[in-house]
């Protein structure tokens, strides 16, 4: 077999991680990826029918039973990931009973998948029902969004017109929007199906006071989706305190929706 080093999707992951530590998105151990992967893709470099270990998952993921992820480790550094992915990363299929994770690769010290693996899960539970393409769920801590989440009411609507109003390209880049949840523990039951919940309707779910939650059908447009947000935060945050001179117009935003062809939340617009 192949080398499972050299893996596309590893090296994805590798490459990922890494960028979201530069970015300082993701501090010390937060933060957390996980990657669907195709099995024929996935048993040129492993035996999918064999495992190491099982884990338990703590919740019932029979939709998901047979397949396949690569997922980052509970207590992880992001910026480890890249020089030692065999003790950062893992992967796992979801076995036959629903309720258990077979690891084929990786924890080699021991550990097991991060603590939010049942909220995504779920997360991609919901994707899935919408676009049967999402592979990927990305959780991070973006300084300037979770700055915003301080000065700005978190209120979808009101939320996702400031993000579409900071970058021409916003409104093309996330036209559904961002869903908006208020601080809950996280690691928890309730929060993955909060969570999941809204990922039925948007593909970017704002933790309150915590970070954020992407999903998307590959490693890069899930990135480039909170890179987005965060780069319309991050303008936000230079320029609140500040008199608006200028804006782009709910009117404008139409414009830009319709030339590009994306389908929008227009009762997020105030026409």
């Amino acid at each position: 077999m192949k080398n499972i080093l050299n893996a596309p999707f590893v090296t994805e992951m590798r490459n990922t991680c890494a960028n979201m530590y530069r970015l300082g998105w993701d501090e010390r151990n937060g933060g957390n990826i996980s990657y669907m992967l195709e099995e024929n893709e996935v048993a040129e470099y492993l035996d999918i029918n064999s495992s190491i270990r099982e884990i338990p998952l703590g919740f019932d993921a029979t939709a998901l039973i047979g397949k396949i992820f690569i997922v980052t480790g509970t207590g992880k550094y992001f910026k480890n990931v890249h020089d030692d992915p065999e003790t950062n990363l893992g992967i796992i299929r979801i076995a036959e009973d629903g309720k258990t994770a077979r690891l084929l690769w990786g924890y080699r010290d021991g550990g097991r998948f991060t603590s939010e693996l049942p909220a995504h899960l779920m997360s991609h539970i919901a994707r899935l029902s919408v676009d049967p393409e999402n592979r990927v769920v990305m959780h991070s801590h973006p300084t300037h969004t979770l700055a915003m989440n301080y000065v700005h009411e978190l209120d979808e609507k009101k939320f996702t017109h400031t993000l579409w109003e900071m970058c021409t390209e916003c409104i093309v880049v996330f036209p559904d929007g961002v869903g908006v949840l208020p601080w809950m523990l996280c690691g928890t039951n309730e929060i993955g199906e909060a969570t999941a919940e809204k990922m039925k309707e948007f593909r970017l779910v704002l933790w309150g006071m915590h970070g954020i939650y992407g999903a998307g059908k590959t490693m890069d447009e899930t990135f480039g989706l909170i890179e987005t947000v965060e780069k319309a935060a991050q303008i936000y945050m230079l320029t609140a305190h500040l008199p608006r001179v200028n804006t782009i117009k709910d009117e404008e935003m139409v414009r830009l929706a319709e030339f590009f062809g994306v389908k929008y939340r227009r009762d997020f617009l105030n026409l």
